[in-house]
């Protein structure tokens, strides 16, 4: 089904893709997959509304088709039994799901229980001024906060803007703070995410440390994957990825997957795609 007027929310799913754009990128956001097949009538009637309710979600949610007879594989990892059959995925894992064709609003209804919509992009206010520093941002947010005590919008930004400054403490206590409708919102995964990296270098031993024993051994994984979280944080984003790509391929199951999963990990806090897009495709060539 993809062509040029296929929705940027819709893609099929396929065996070559399911892992990165099915399974990894349900981390950075919902992935709803359409288990379907052209010689059914309810598919048919039941796609294009999936369509319609994913696209008011502005990218909070995509949609990802699988062809049941071109994919039969992946239809039996999914334990389809009759079709359509739908799946919400988070994180990698199935968190609800429906069979047959529901109506325009049961879909909405089934979405709105999982994911809230990203806000129209024509309706995004950018109050930050250019070229603010973390510690100006939080004395700003917190004025603001003052003056606007019930907008919870603001405590994300200060949680933010705290982790920015290096405060993560104090940015994890924003964080836990937030209510349920923020606490799932994309920029609270992330910064969750950081918090993760943080809290997994206490009591690591010092950047030069860490090299010094590497440089001793080459195969001392463990310094290797506290090296890549350190230089992560410190904001050398490639040479902390070369180093869980490095463990990869060393061992791509030491220690139960540790650096796929930081990897993964990684590529839901770092806003460059470019550098992400790559690190991926080197990430799935070491693993399939």
């Amino acid at each position: 089904m993809s062509d040029a007027t296929t929705p940027s929310h819709v893609f099929d799913a396929t065996a070559a893709n399911f892992q990165s754009e099915v399974l990894d990128a349900s981390f950075q956001h919902a992935v709803l997959v359409d288990l379907w097949a052209e010689w059914c009538g309810p598919c048919k009637t039941l796609g294009p509304l999936l369509e319609k309710v994913v696209a008011e979600f502005n990218g909070a949610v995509k949609l990802a088709k699988i062809d049941c007879d071109r994919e039969p594989d992946l239809a039996a990892m999914f334990g389809v039994r009759s079709i359509p059959t739908v799946v919400l995925l988070r994180d990698g894992q199935p968190v609800d799901g429906f069979g047959g064709a529901l109506p325009e609003g049961q879909i909405r209804e089934f979405l709105l229980r999982h994911v809230q919509p990203n806000p129209a992009e024509d309706a995004i206010e950018t109050a930050a001024p250019r070229d603010e520093t973390p510690e100006q941002a939080i004395a700003r947010i917190q004025q603001e906060i003052a003056a606007e005590p019930d907008k919870a919008e603001l405590k994300l930004d200060l949680a933010v803007a705290q982790m920015q400054a290096g405060n993560a403490a104090a940015a994890e206590v924003e964080l836990d703070a937030l209510p349920a409708n923020l606490a799932s919102d994309d920029r609270a995964r992330r910064l969750r995410g950081q918090l993760e990296f943080a809290h997994s270098l206490k009591d690591a031993p010092a950047a030069a440390e860490l090299e010094a024993r590497i440089a001793r051994d080459a195969n001392d994984l463990a310094a290797r994957d506290l090296l890549g979280v350190r230089l992560l944080i410190d904001g050398e984003a490639a040479a902390g990825l070369d180093q869980f790509i490095a463990i990869l391929k060393a061992d791509r199951h030491w220690n139960e997957d540790q650096a796929k999963k930081r990897l993964i990990a990684a590529f839901n806090v770092l806003d460059d795609e470019e550098l992400v897009g790559t690190y991926r495709r080197r990430m799935s060539s070491l693993l399939f």
